[in-house]
């Protein structure tokens, strides 16, 4: 079936190099606000017959969605053949319970929503918390694609001699893959508690990795907070200045600054948010796999 792809407002770079990847047509559309806020969409494309591919990154959501909606609905309305979702970033995956009483679980809402317009979701390393799958609370196929391999190549290709630094227990799973993948030591602080207020913070082995160049990934860089007490800790253990990688540049208020003014050597995302900091490209694999969850989706 032939695609057409579609950047939603802000997200015309990367669309331009799925739809590269994919020699698929790009299209033609308008979306704008009216002057009282509402959302107008209009398709200047062909889609009769055609797989509507629409790329829209979920960060700050709200103001996406309906857009989104319209355009799906509208490609349809013209005879599009199916609508396929590629959120590289995507939003309401934190509130997946209910922690206090009377609040509404949003990312089983926000779900119902997406697959209620959408045929298929393809995404980035979303945030799953406490679900196992998309599929707990997305009723269409869908597929996630994983940044961990992209990031490996690019430390194993732009830094010599890395050693991979996890801020807590809780991410040695993460960081020992990519460290393994780009063929890299890597070591997680220790916290020791001497009281109810000192905890000491300690690098194991810290001698042995003196003359190595320390790599803090995390899937998303918000506050930026642990990052930042993490580059705190390698000072004070005279390591080098560190290259902060990230999966999604949220960069909450003035994170990104925060970040670059406690002592960072480089800050890197990969491009599922649009931001100064891309400089992994992941727009490969996502037409890759739009293109496999296309084939089992007919």
């Amino acid at each position: 079936m032939e695609m057409i792809v579609f950047a939603l407002p802000g997200n015309e770079d990367l669309t331009e190099k799925i739809a590269g990847h994919l020699q698929a047509e790009k299209g033609e559309a308008t979306i704008r606000q009216f002057p009282d806020g509402e959302s107008f969409v209009q398709i200047h494309s062909d889609v009769k017959g055609k797989c509507v591919v629409m790329v829209c990154t979920l960060y700050k959501p709200d103001a996406k969605l309906l857009p989104l909606y319209f355009l799906s609905k509208t490609a349809k309305d013209l005879g599009a053949a199916c609508t396929c979702f590629v959120a590289p970033y995507l939003a309401y995956m934190r509130q997946d319970k209910q922690f206090n009483p009377g609040e509404g679980i949003t990312s089983t809402y926000f779900a119902q929503l997406i697959s209620g317009f959408a045929e298929t979701l393809t995404t980035v390393d979303p945030h799953l918390h406490r679900r196992s799958s998309l599929s707990e609370i997305y009723s269409v196929p869908n597929t996630t694609v994983h940044a961990a391999s992209h990031i490996s190549k690019w430390v194993s290709q732009n830094i010599e001699k890395p050693v991979f630094i996890g801020p807590d227990s809780e991410s040695e799973q993460w960081v020992s893959k990519v460290a393994k993948e780009a063929g890299a030591p890597f070591t997680v602080l220790e916290k020791v508690r001497h009281g109810d207020r000192d905890v000491e913070v300690s690098i194991p082995d810290v001698a042995k990795y003196k003359d190595h160049t320390p790599v803090l990934v995390d899937d998303i860089i918000s506050t930026a907070r642990t990052m930042i007490e993490t580059v705190g800790h390698l000072k004070k253990a005279n390591m080098r200045p560190p290259v902060c990688v990230g999966v999604h540049a949220v960069f909450a208020g003035s994170a990104f600054q925060d970040l670059k003014n406690s002592g960072v050597q480089q800050i890197v995302t990969c491009n599922t948010i649009p931001h100064e900091s891309n400089a992994i490209d992941l727009s490969e694999t996502l037409a890759m796999e739009i293109k496999a969850l296309m084939k089992h989706h007919a």
